[in-house]
């Protein structure tokens, strides 16, 4: 068990489970408000990147549908808006799960604009 699991608590848990299932409703706003109130507080290190992690994926999930609106006009947006819809609930739950057993979920399609 590293020291990061010990310091871990059940509520850093729901946090980083919150801040990964807030993207479906809300998009980036829920993970942005969650790691905005704990991105200085050092013994809430499992919370801050998780809530990073969430908001980086959420910052390329919007950037996405983005370009399908833009690119609907020539028909390809109307096939990728129920692709995008899709993945991110599929890997939002994905990483829910992973943070409510209190590991660390890295999503596979992500711009990692927030260091």
């Amino acid at each position: 068990m590293s020291a990061l699991e010990n310091n871990m608590t059940s509520d850093d848990r729901n946090l980083a489970l919150l801040a990964h299932l807030l993207g479906i409703l809300t998009g980036f706003l829920g993970s942005l408000v969650i790691w905005l109130i704990h991105k200085d507080k050092p013994e809430k290190t499992f919370v801050n990147e998780q809530a990073k992690e969430a908001l980086n994926f959420q910052i390329t999930v919007f950037l996405a549908w983005i370009i399908a609106v833009a690119s609907s006009f020539i028909l390809i947006g109307f096939l990728l808006c129920p692709i995008i819809f899709i993945v991110n609930i599929v890997f939002c739950i994905l990483a829910g799960v992973a943070a409510s057993n209190g590991k660390n979920y890295r999503y596979p399609i992500a711009l990692r604009l927030i260091k």
